[in-house]
Formats: C-alpha cells, sequence, structure tokens
C-alpha cells in the first residue's frame, strides 16, 4: 500500500547494533492509515549503515523511500542527533513539491526529548538517592545477603514479588524503578540491618527513614515523565493530536516541583532544555497546530488556552487582555495556513466542488419599487448565500464532548461523508509519529542489539527476515500459523542463507520481485 498515489506515509528512523561485529544498522518504519482509518505500522528497511554523516544516511533514506515507490511522504520522525538534521535537509531538497517547501517535515522525537530532560535532572547529586544507591547494590552483590534480604522481607511481613532493582546508566527509568521498590521495602532495610551486622560497617552509612522519605518524593517527580513516555511510545494508535497538551503538560509539571526544597537546584536546568525544544511556538511544525483544529474534541478552542499558557510561560510583563490578543493573533495566523493547506487538498482532491457548500440561489421578487434595492437582495448581499468551504463549516461546529474511550480515527470514518476533504486532510496528519521508538524499548538510551547469529548472515536474509517478521505479526490476516517460529530460527536462517550461497555458486540466478 505505501506505493499507492494516495497513500501518504510517515516514516521514523532506528539504530541497532550487532554485538559481535560491533556494526550499525538502520531501520525504516513506515506509517499510514488506510481507507478504512486502521493505523498501519511497517518495518520496511533494516540496512547496514557504516557513516555518521547526515548527507549519507539521506542518502540512505532516499534509497529505501524510492525502492519502495513511495509517492507520498509527509512526514520523518528522527532523535535529535545533528546528523539527523542533515540528513532530513538533504531529503528535503529531493522533494520539490513537498508542502510549503519542507518546512514541517521534520518531527522531533518527544521520547528522546523527555529522556533528555530527565538526564538533565539526575546528573545532580542526591544525597539520599546515592545512599540507597548503594545499599541495594551493596545487597545484589552477593546470593547470601540476596537471600538474608529475602527473608527480611518476609519477616516484617511485606507481601510482594518485586524485589530491589538494579541501575542502568543508559536507562533513566531503571534509577526511578530502583528508588520506588525500595521506597516500598524500606522496613525490610531497617531489618536487614538489624540482623546483617556487616551491612553498616561495609557501607559506613545506611540509608534511614529520612533519606526513604526524600526518596519517595523523587519518585513522586519521575513517574510523570515515565508517564509520559509510555504513553508516548504506543505506535497502534494516533498520538500526534496530543502532543501539545503532553508537552504543556510537562512544563506545568516542572513550574509547580520548582519551589520544591530538594528541586529547587535541577529544575532550571530541565526548563531550559524543555525550552530548547519546546519553548518556541514558532520552531514547532505547523501539522503539529493543524491537527488540533482536526480534533473535534478540541478545535480552536484549546488552541486558544495553548497559546495563552505559552506566552505567559515565557515569563514576559504582559496582561490577561494582552496575552488573549496574541493568542487570537497566533490562532488567526494557524487558520490562515491551514486554510492554504485545504486548498491544496482541494485542487488535488475534488472533482466535484464538494469543498464548497452552497445555498440554492434563487431570484427574490421584490415588492418595491427600487431597481437598486432589488439587485442588493439578489447579490447575496445579506450573506445568507455565501461561500463555505467546508472546513470554515467543520470548524463552525461545535466541539464534540471529550471522554477517554473517543476514537478519532472512528468518528473522522463517521464523518467522512460529511467532510471528504477535511477528513483526507485529518487521515494524512494524524498518521504522524511523535515517538521513534515502540513502548518496549522507550527508556533505553542504548542501541538495540542484534544477535550473535543474525549477524554472521549476510544482510540481505537480516533485512528479510527481520522485515518479514514484523510483515506477519502486525498482518490482520493470519499466514502460517508457526510462521513467527519459523522466522525466529536462528538454524532456518542459516539453512536459506546456505541454500542461497549454493544457487549463486552453481549459477542459478534468483528469482526475482
Amino acid at each position: 500500500m505505501v506505493d499507492n498515489a494516495n497513500t501518504v506515509v510517515h516514516l521514523t528512523t532506528d539504530t541497532w547494533t550487532s554485538s559481535c561485529k560491533k556494526v550499525n544498522y538502520m531501520v525504516v518504519t513506515a506509517h499510514f492509515i488506510d481507507d478504512e482509518w486502521v493505523m498501519h505500522k511497517r518495518v520496511i528497511n533494516f540496512r547496514e549503515i557504516d557513516t555518521h554523516k547526515g548527507e549519507e544516511i539521506g542518502r540512505e533514506l532516499l534509497a529505501c523511500i524510492h525502492g519502495w515507490g513511495m509517492k507520498n511522504v509527509m512526514s520523518m520522525t528522527v532523535d535529535n542527533a545533528t546528523c539527523n538534521d542533515t540528513a532530513i535537509e538533504f531529503l528535503v531538497k529531493m522533494f520539490p513539491t513537498i508542502y510549503d517547501g519542507g518546512k514541517h517535515f521534520h518531527i522531533r522525537c518527544m521520547t528522546h526529548i523527555l529522556n533528555l530532560i530527565v538526564k538533565v535532572g539526575l546528573k545532580y547529586h542526591n544525597y539520599h538517592v546515592e545512599c540507597v544507591q548503594k545499599a541495594v547494590k551493596y545487597i545484589r552483590g552477593s546470593t547470601q545477603r540476596i537471600k538474608k534480604f529475602k527473608k527480611a522481607i518476609k519477616d516484617v511481613g511485606l507481601e510482594t514479588k518485586k524485589f530491589l532493582c538494579g541501575d542502568s546508566p543508559t536507562r533513566w527509568n531503571s534509577t526511578f524503578e530502583l528508588l520506588k521498590t525500595a521506597y516500598k521495602l524500606w522496613e525490610a532495610f531497617v531489618e536487614f540491618g538489624i540482623k546483617e551486622k556487616s551491612y553498616e560497617k561495609d557501607l559506613q552509612r545506611v540509608p534511614d527513614r529520612m533519606d526513604f522519605e526524600e526518596i519517595k518524593e523523587m519518585v513522586d517527580f519521575l513517574e510523570k515523565f515515565k508517564t509520559k513516555t509510555e504513553n508516548v511510545s504506543a505506535s497502534t494508535k494516533p498520538l500526534v493530536h496530543r502532543l501539545i497538551r503532553e508537552i504543556l503538560d510537562v512544563n506545568l509539571h516542572l513550574k509547580k516541583w520548582s519551589t520544591k526544597v530538594n528541586f529547587v537546584h535541577l529544575i532550571p536546568d530541565m526548563k531550559d532544555k524543555y525550552d530548547k525544544y519546546w519553548g518556541d511556538y514558532a520552531k514547532m511544525s505547523d501539522y503539529i497546530y493543524f491537527v488540533i483544529l482536526l480534533d473535534p474534541t478540541m478545535k480552536s478552542q484549546l488552541l486558544l488556552y495553548t497559546f495563552k499558557e505559552m506566552i505567559g510561560s515565557k515569563g514576559e510583563k504582559l496582561s490577561k487582555s494582552e496575552i488573549e490578543l496574541k493568542a487570537y493573533e497566533m490562532i488567526y495566523e494557524v487558520e490562515r495556513k491551514i486554510d492554504k493547506f485545504f486548498k491544496t487538498y482541494v485542487e488535488k482532491y475534488d472533482m466535484s466542488g464538494s469543498s464548497q457548500q452552497q445555498s440554492s440561489q434563487q431570484v427574490v421578487d421584490c415588492d418595491e419599487d427600487n431597481d437598486f434595492f432589488g439587485n442588493f437582495l439578489n447579490s447575496g448581499g445579506d450573506n445568507s448565500d455565501a461561500l463555505e468551504n467546508e472546513l470554515i463549516i467543520y470548524l463552525k461546529e461545535p466541539r464534540v464532548t471529550y471522554n477517554k474511550s473517543f476514537d478519532i480515527l472512528s468518528w473522522w470514518k463517521l464523518n467522512g461523508l460529511r467532510f471528504p476533504i477535511v477528513a483526507r486532510m485529518a487521515k494524512d496528519i494524524l498518521g504522524i509519529q511523535i515517538s521513534t521508538v515502540a513502548s518496549e524499548s522507550a527508556f533505553s538510551t542504548s542501541r538495540r542489539v542484534l544477535t550473535d547469529y543474525r549477524a554472521n548472515l549476510s544482510n540481505v536474509i537480516v533485512e528479510a527476515l527481520l522485515c518479514t517478521q514484523d510483515w506477519v505479526r502486525k498482518s490482520r490476516k493470519p499466514i502460517i500459523d508457526n510462521v513467527d517460529d519459523i522466522l525466529n530460527d536462528d538454524e532456518v536462517a542459516m539453512e536459506i542463507e546456505e541454500a542461497l550461497h549454493n544457487d549463486k555458486a552453481m549459477g542459478k540466478r534468483p528469482m526475482e520481485k
């Protein structure tokens, strides 16, 4: 479907590395919404990449796009590496007909930005956090101590299946989970210290009740970032219409915690990192604002509230009326741009004039003996017969009441006949991805690893196996019951590799596509 002229595709990229060869692989995933309003995600490229130069990465991406015959790539979501910025710039130059010169093609990965913000906060040394971390490391460092700590858990009457978590420098959530679990088991730490005499002697200082109360505060602070990361990392449903409200919720969270004693020193740097990516509304893709208007539960009302919050958070000394006036000016600019965007869709898709709705024109029988006034009544000068395009009609309709179960794709599927062109816009924009990673790898700043077996296969076979495996898992129709097991079987992969090698040695041509 990605090569269909009417299919708008959104791309994301991620990086894997080989555990034995130390080779980097770039995976490209295509995302799109079909005519039944179902969102799809398919891995379409898995290639070795031996350079970090942006233009070379851009060429590899361009080859992937051309190789699949994609005609409508609307956006690409990447992390914040400089080479990715260069790659995007290269791609935009290759698409001269892209909307607005490609100014909105580049979407920054929210998950990656959240990771950067949290890492800034965690770089500060926290006496209480470090004390608990050392105690956990000490207990986990010996099988005997682990057994004794488990006994301490039972002795104090705690019923839990969780145990002390390890800490990883590349996964900030590991610190979060360590602290969260340690707080729940604080009574076991006390009991362990009573029974294990070497505990305090070896560590010199062990965490007390005050330390655990302090780390509870850190856990509460980080909980928001963990939830946000999980929320934006799913890829089975549209999330781009939620981006603005998720971003501003992070800003509000930082503001609330900025006055707390243990956070006054770290919040400013976290806010600086936030502002670097999300502080300037003008630097954000227009698509992010368009999609708010295209969400029937939000429309311009949320946009107004959003802009007022953005303006107010800048610290400028403006009155309430000045903030509101500036916000309305910003809304006007967004509405002007989306109208321009809408007209490109009218030119491309409207063959019957359905984008405009017009009241039936009737000649008014003027009772008065006044030709001038009669001409006025028949000219539509009373605005009753004024032409309105379907975008304006949609925006003027009252907002749909929001609830957690609201399904934006289902709503547009049901209302597509009323607003055919606007629905087409919504279908295309709602496919934009705000994260490059799946939820299972959202917290890892390290690259995913290709196993030794797979790394020893040729690049063609590795790509074929990984892509096919992804397609089978995502297929809405069953293919072969055990095909996923077959694709996961490294011995089968080696047999395929060997067969291809033998065919090549015998001069046989591989099957054509």
